[in-house]
């Protein structure tokens, strides 16, 4: 071989390599990514099937039961309510009335099974795209 084909076979070879460590590292990527819906999206059917998302908004008044290790609540946006099931030990800022992001799945029953809880974490926040989805519900008629 001669010193030209070696190198365009170098880079090939490194190209190559580029390529398919930029393809592993974006399939990762996209199947660690958790996209944030309002519960009035999810109930349009606005949210990703069979992929894990986020929903964001308030925990409705009343609306937490504990049986065990489970604990089911109503997320709400003040407009559509989800209902959220979580198996697991709730944040000590997660309360009635305040708000929370969940991350899981839409089960087929349309109960959301949540595999994380975040709650807020002082008296002023409220995650952004959340407070802009209550802010747009309550502006609808």
């Amino acid at each position: 071989m001669k010193p030209r084909q070696k190198r365009i076979a170098l880079i090939a070879g490194g190209l190559a390599s580029l390529a398919i460590a930029a393809m592993l590292t974006l399939n990762a990527l996209d199947s660690n990514i958790a996209l944030y819906v309002t519960p009035s999206e999810v109930a349009a059917g606005k949210s990703p099937q069979g992929k894990a998302f986020r929903i964001g908004g308030l925990v409705k008044e009343g609306s937490v039961k504990r049986q065990d290790m489970t604990v089911r609540f109503i997320m709400t946006d003040t407009v559509k309510e989800i209902p959220v099931a979580y198996t697991g030990i709730l944040p000590d800022l997660f309360r009635d009335g305040k708000g929370a992001v969940v991350q899981g799945r839409l089960g087929g029953d349309g109960v959301f099974v949540a595999t994380e809880v975040l709650a807020k974490h002082d008296e002023n926040y409220m995650p952004p795209e959340a407070k802009h989805a209550i802010d747009q519900a309550q502006k609808k008629p």
